[in-house]
């Protein structure tokens, strides 16, 4: 409503979880570790920690 943008994580009808971060794709990338791998359609998105841990609160444990 306030036309401010900031990270978020949220919960959607299906039970997935989407995140609104930034794309650091490019720059991650060459960097994941050796058992970690992403798909062509996938992106790497970084969200500040602080971000997540307010998130925390509100996932479900199962």
């Amino acid at each position: 409503m306030t036309g401010e943008t900031c990270p978020d994580v949220f919960e959607l009808s299906d039970g997935n979880f989407a995140v609104i971060g930034t794309d650091r794709t490019e720059d991650l990338d060459a960097l994941l570790p050796a058992d970690a791998a992403r798909a062509d359609y996938e992106r790497i998105v970084v969200i500040t920690r602080d971000t997540l841990l307010r998130a925390k609160r509100d996932i479900p444990d199962a």
